[in-house]
């Protein structure tokens, strides 16, 4: 996926890329991006949070993309777009990613005769493409990818090193799984028999939609009966476990170590923060954002913001948080009161008597 080093591009070009416009010369040339403190003259860098807006005056790059409201403040050509995190990312793309070119089935790979394989793919040695499946035009498998019985992978996917795509699971289109990531292992299902327990057949599947990326070693379990959905555009994290039965919806977020049980549905624009987890068989609604090593364990309103275990709005949490530090104090403080009321009733019982 990754090229040798364009030529050198003006900046003029990379605006129109990303529809921003130029401050300064429009004919910088410019080979490539970097970091803001290493950016070297013939280069782009980027300054996405303005508070860091300082370093501009110290910075070698040939041209930097900024928010407009930073224009003027240096004497650096800039290339001014409302969002440059997002522009950075596509001139990234642009200096460094080039279109798939199919090399076909290699040398060591193994595709089964009753497979279908799509034009311009690139199946390496090592792969194992059982009968039934299907792999979409443009898709790349790199080395020891096993996609298995009746399975389908959609156009233009990127499958690296080691991944497993388990019989009758489904992949859209563009959709990326980095290495040794395992889509259709069995869901954990075990029925108690005495002392020992039984497993369950995992007879289901799992289907992933369109534009998807899913983490290194990261595990998408089929479901018992049915499927488990991982919605279109959503992102996944290095070592996720989603669980059986499980849907989550469109664009969500799922950060490093998140574990969501079985049969949990979970909604669209949601973001996890890294070892948060969900408990099985509850519903999450929308724009949902849980904070890092949060629990949910009940069913979750949409639109808000969740830390803690069990996870409570973040702004309860954080109160709740503060007051941790001075618990020893408020504990001193408790008994000093409830000696002084114990005081207080001895001293009513002898007048009374």
């Amino acid at each position: 996926m990754h090229a040798e080093l364009r030529e050198k591009t003006s900046l003029a070009v990379l605006a129109d890329l990303v529809g921003g416009c130029v401050s300064g010369d429009p004919s910088t040339s410019i080979s490539g991006v970097a970091p803001l403190d290493v950016a070297g003259p013939d280069q782009i860098s980027f300054l996405a949070n303005p508070k860091y807006q300082a370093k501009l005056a110290d910075c070698h790059a040939a041209a930097v993309i900024v928010h407009p409201s930073l224009q003027g403040n240096v004497k650096t050509p800039l290339l001014l777009t409302e969002n440059p995190y997002l522009a950075f990312a596509k001139i990234l793309t642009f200096f460094e990613v080039t279109s798939h070119v199919g090399q076909g089935i290699m040398s060591g790979a193994h595709v089964h005769p009753d497979a279908i394989v799509g034009e311009n793919v690139t199946i390496a040695p090592g792969c194992v493409v059982c009968a039934g499946a299907k792999v979409g035009d443009g898709t790349h498998l790199h080395p020891n990818v096993v996609v298995g019985e009746e399975a389908i992978i959609g156009d233009d996917c990127l499958l690296h090193a080691n991944v497993t795509v388990r019989e009758n699971c489904v992949l859209g289109n563009r959709v990326i799984v980095q290495p040794g990531a395992v889509i259709g292992s069995d869901g954990f299902g075990f029925a108690p028999d005495g002392q020992s327990y039984y497993k369950i057949p995992q007879a289901g599947h799992v289907v992933i939609e369109d534009d998807v990326e899913i983490g290194a070693c990261s595990c998408i379990d089929r479901g018992t009966l049915g499927v488990t959905r991982i919605g279109r555009g959503t992102k996944i994290d290095n070592l996720v476990q989603v669980a059986h039965n499980v849907q989550v919806g469109d664009d969500t977020l799922l950060v490093a170590q998140v574990g969501i049980a079985g049969s949990t549905v979970i909604g669209k624009h949601c973001t996890f923060g890294g070892q948060s987890a969900v408990a099985g068989h509850i519903k999450v609604g929308d724009n949902v954002t849980l904070a890092g090593r949060g629990g949910i364990s009940n069913n979750a309103e949409g639109n808000q913001t969740l830390a803690g275990v069990p996870a409570i709005p973040h702004r309860d949490w954080l109160k709740a948080t503060m007051t941790i530090a001075h618990l020893p104090e408020m504990r001193r403080e408790l008994n000093r009161l409830k000696k002084q009321v114990d005081k207080l009733k001895s001293n009513m019982t002898e007048d009374e008597s």
